[in-house]
């Protein structure tokens, strides 16, 4: 039994090496990754901190579609590259620019009150590619500040509409 246990105790501690050495290696994976979704958490944080606008997640949105709540949805990409290939369906499109955009130009203004509409509480719904995106919340953020009470911002986007597998539209 002694001579088992002898040929079992250096294995073991192969074994245990092996698991630290690969957990260090993941745990610096893990940590190098968790870096980088926390710059987009805070990013994001302070965007909405700046907007002003709420947030709707990905399955709450599908969830008011289905319901047919009254709403404008707005994708904000590009119209050949992204809204032409696939969008939320029921989605208006009107391109925003990806940097953040401290002053609006009177042609951008009226182009975005006309799309937005008189009434000032419909619910509006911003989305771009993904939550890095900033296109949305340039959006979100004008439409607060042009008076418009009850604005989200899908910060998912189309990637995380794409990934939960939900019904999209394509352009004509």
């Amino acid at each position: 039994m002694a001579g088992s246990v002898k040929r079992v105790v250096p294995w073991i501690a192969a074994v245990a090496v092996t698991l630290c050495l690969g957990g260090n290696a993941f745990a610096l994976e893990w940590g190098t990754k968790e870096l980088e979704t926390e710059k987009i958490a805070v990013a994001f944080a302070d965007q909405i901190n700046k907007g002003g606008y709420k947030v709707v997640m990905t399955e709450e949105l599908k969830g008011w579609i289905d319901k047919k709540e009254p709403m404008l949805i707005v994708d904000t990409m590009p119209f050949e590259d992204s809204y032409k290939k696939n969008h939320i369906p029921g989605a208006e499109q009107m391109e925003f620019p990806i940097e953040i955009m401290k002053e609006l130009d009177t042609a951008t203004k009226d182009k975005l009150e006309k799309l937005l509409g008189p009434d000032k509480n419909r619910k509006i719904v911003f989305y771009c590619g993904f939550t890095k995106c900033t296109r949305s919340h340039n959006a979100a953020m004008w439409a607060e500040k042009l008076g418009y009470t009850n604005v989200y911002r899908h910060p998912g986007g189309i990637k995380a509409w794409l990934e939960a597998d939900y019904p999209v539209e394509k352009a004509p």
